[in-house]
């Protein structure tokens, strides 16, 4: 089976897939388990899932983790993974409603809560708040709006339009940020408040971010990826 036929797979029919196939699974796609849970229409587990951080804290953090070159980014990942595992485990998350007819709209508010996202704690990535509200609530889920929420999931545009079927096809304009910056995101998931602090301030010390005093939506965005 192709990637899009494997996707196309969990989405129709992950139900019937019992947790050791969709561990397979993840390997083979190279995902995070959680995230095939969602897609699959699996519960997610505690143990998978961040544990209850400070909003404004994971604001902070993801903000200044868009200063980050690649590099950075790099080092950042790397410093996020060497902390300890300290926060307590959370409630397991329900799967989302099978009768559902646009499945979308809930994997994708599953793949950002995955990671601790909603939308006032996703990095801004050039769409308003209202519109992946929008998108949460399942107004729309466009090509040009899956291109750029891709990149911070640490998914390519490709697998989330299979999900959400959209036809692939030409873009204008490029992406801001690319899965590098998700890798960050994912490597953030067991962090604390007291962890994403440390972290943003160790961001800001690679990127040597300059403070202007006043709260910037985000950097002009992370271009020079090494795979585009």
């Amino acid at each position: 089976m192709t990637r899009t036929e494997v996707l196309r797979d969990l989405l129709s029919y992950g139900r019937d897939y019992d947790t050791p196939r969709l561990e397979e699974l993840a390997a083979e796609l190279g995902l995070p388990v959680a995230d095939v849970l969602v897609v699959a229409g699996h519960p997610v587990p505690g143990r998978l899932l961040p544990p209850d951080r400070d909003r404004e804290v994971m604001e902070a953090f993801t903000y200044c983790v868009t200063y980050c070159n690649h590099p950075q980014l790099a080092s950042l990942r790397e410093f996020l993974l060497a902390l300890p595992d300290e926060g307590a485990t959370p409630e397991p998350r329900l799967a989302r409603d099978p009768a559902d007819p646009d499945p979308f709209p809930a994997i994708l508010h599953g793949l950002m809560r995955n990671r601790g996202f909603g939308v006032y704690e996703f990095p801004f990535v050039g769409l308003s708040i209202s519109t992946i509200a929008g998108m949460l609530r399942g107004k729309w889920h466009k090509l040009g709006q899956l291109q750029q929420v891709a990149g911070p999931l640490g998914w390519s545009v490709e697998d989330l339009a299979t999900l959400a079927g959209e036809p692939l096809q030409p873009l204008e304009h490029r992406p801001m940020f690319c899965h590098h910056v998700g890798a960050v995101f994912l490597a953030a998931v067991p962090r604390t408040t007291e962890q994403l602090v440390r972290a943003a301030r160790e961001a800001d010390r690679l990127s040597a971010r300059v403070d202007h005093g006043i709260f910037h939506p985000v950097s002009q965005g992370i271009y020079d990826c090494p795979d585009a």
